[in-house]
């Protein structure tokens, strides 16, 4: 049986995509430093939680897990919230769609995080 899901994206840099989702509600429950930067953080906002990985720290962590026949790329989150017109993602966040609305029952806004990854914010029918 699956208790818990947790997205791990492989990104270049954590340092980046940090204010995004500290603007969204998250704190950082665990940070790992790899060098002289963020190699692997815990975001967490009540029973949410997502990790970042630098692609350094998991090559130094576990080299398999970056083999295959493809490399690791951008991936996209879908996240239901309460309330849409609450979220604020900061000013230099890259919004692609502000507001739609979709045809299975939802409100949408689309950013997308510093490291290129799609999020996607929703407000669903109640």
């Amino acid at each position: 049986m699956i208790k818990k899901l947790t997205p791990v994206l492989v990104v270049d840099t954590i340092e980046p995509v940090l204010p995004l989702w500290v603007a969204l509600g998250f704190k950082r429950t665990v940070e790992i430093p790899h060098g002289d930067r963020v190699g692997f953080v815990i975001l967490q906002s009540n029973a949410v939680e997502l990790m970042y990985q630098t692609f350094d720290s998991a090559r130094a962590d576990e080299p398999k897990s970056l083999e295959g026949r493809r490399p690791m790329g951008a991936s996209g989150l879908f996240i239901e919230v309460d309330e849409l017109d609450a979220m604020r993602p900061p000013a230099d966040t890259e919004v692609i769609v502000q507001r739609r609305k979709t045809f299975y029952g939802s409100t949408e806004m689309i950013l997308r995080d510093a490291a290129g990854n799609i999020v996607v914010l929703a407000e669903m029918e109640k």
